[in-house]
């Protein structure tokens, strides 16, 4: 498996307008992403707590530019199913998220995501994501 240095990385997100709209960053090693703490992102401005959705948005697309640079792909791999669990709310801070790809064949990838924000040992979310890489 090889992965993309950190501006071919930084291009790789750039290609997906809701990466950047999120402000979706590389943290400089394969399969790791960070969330920066922006207003937009906040569901419950009373805590204030990130948006559900921000967070599922966030690990589905760390997922997916992992299979990128995993694959070297030009395409954009499809999405066939993801499942996210939340584990704990979402502060308005930077939250991290680490990949690992997991192969079912020639065409189809699980990616496993873990979300967190003080410690990679208290989750705040994790996901299984499935993508058609090739059809």
């Amino acid at each position: 498996m090889s992965f993309f240095d950190t501006e071919t990385l930084s291009r790789q997100i750039e290609r997906v307008p809701y990466a950047r709209m999120l402000g979706i960053a590389s943290c400089g090693e394969p399969g790791r992403f960070v969330l920066p703490a922006r207003k937009s992102n906040i569901g419950n401005p009373t805590l204030p707590a990130l948006h559900g959705g921000a967070i599922a948005g966030f690990m589905e697309l760390s997922a997916m530019i992992t299979v990128l640079q995993g694959e070297e792909t030009k395409r954009i791999p499809k999405v066939i199913d993801i499942s996210i669990d939340y584990l704990r709310a979402g502060r308005f801070v930077e939250t991290y998220s680490r990949c690992k790809l997991n192969y079912l064949g020639r065409r189809m990838l699980n990616v496993s995501v873990v979300a967190w924000q003080e410690s990679e040992d208290l989750p705040i979310a994790t996901a299984r994501a499935q993508f058609l890489v090739k059809d």
